[in-house]
């Protein structure tokens, strides 16, 4: 496990939801996950990454692809922060096969999301998670999404989920602000912020950090947003939230997360490249309009970089 783990943040506080890098012809770039790893830890202060999450296309990467990412970006920086393989689908025994490969590969953690589309009722949560969670050694952060997934992880489905001792954590990019903090006051359960419209928000309340998007290119400001918090300068986390609103606005609020990422990756010069369809490249109007927004909220886009 990383450095900066502990009981009261098992994955790290600041976290980044990994793009996968790929090629111009659209193949995994494992060079390229390696050095972007090693440039978020490194350089931009994260505690942990994500690997193929929906912001890592995990939805078009094969199983094969998951496997190797894990291994690449687990031996570039796994000796000094936290690597978390999203291992969840919206079937129980595909997922268990993503956990167990993925523990194999060298992850640390696993993120496992509420299964999509087919829409189970909170019983077939409850073994889901349980199931996964049973499967390997590792600690679990589940993922509750509602907006991609149909269905949200409902109060007392977490607080009988966190029982289970490799149940450890929640990702939550439902919103519910009031319904964590009671989970909160009834488990063990550490929560992590998975909307960065909302991270001082979760902060507030006595989340231990976030999982973040625009982390990949504003890290350093959001490691130190999480360490004035706790260390009683409100006032100095919330100037660094203002600062970071045009950011936040580019990349969240505009087009797909990953999309957005890979075009600000691009303009920075670091690894993202192309993406696989259904997903697009960013038009040159949206990459226009991210390098201003970049550049308002302090990051450093080189001149004559183009996404």
């Amino acid at each position: 496990m990383g450095p900066s783990t502990t009981s009261d943040a098992p994955f790290g506080r600041m976290l980044t939801a990994m793009v996968t890098p790929m090629t111009a012809e659209g193949a995994v770039d494992l060079d390229g996950a390696a050095r972007l790893a090693t440039y978020l830890v490194d350089e931009q202060r994260n505690d942990g990454l994500v690997v193929s999450g929906t912001t890592g296309e995990s939805p078009t990467t094969s199983d094969v692809e998951k496997e190797r990412l894990v291994r690449a970006v687990a031996e570039a920086v796994g000796d000094r922060a936290a690597v978390i393989a999203g291992v969840g689908t919206n079937d129980t025994a595909h997922s268990l096969e993503l956990a167990r490969q993925a523990e194999r590969a060298g992850a640390h953690g696993l993120l496992v999301v509420t299964p999509y589309y087919n829409k189970p009722p909170q019983e077939g949560l409850l073994r889901h998670f349980a199931a996964v969670a049973d499967g390997t050694g590792l600690p679990n952060l589940l993922y509750d999404i509602p907006g991609r997934t149909g269905v949200p992880i409902e109060t007392e489905t977490l607080i009988r989920l966190a029982e289970h001792p490799r149940i450890v954590a929640v990702k939550d990019a439902k919103g519910d602000l009031f319904a964590a903090s009671q989970v909160m006051a009834r488990t063990d359960l550490v929560f992590y912020s998975g909307d960065d419209v909302l991270n001082l928000a979760w902060l507030a309340l006595g989340a231990a950090g976030v999982v973040s998007v625009v982390g990949h290119v504003v890290g350093v400001d959001l490691h130190e947003m999480i360490e004035a918090y706790r260390a009683g300068d409100v006032g100095r986390a919330l100037a660094i939230h203002r600062r970071l609103l045009p950011v936040v606005t580019a990349i969240m609020t505009r087009t797909q997360g990953a999309i957005a990422v890979k075009a600000a990756l691009n303009l920075l010069g670091q690894p993202g490249g192309t993406l696989r369809p259904p997903l697009v490249e960013a038009t040159p109007e949206f990459a226009a309009q991210l390098r201003e927004d970049l550049a308002i909220g302090g990051v450093k886009v080189p001149e004559g970089s183009t996404s």
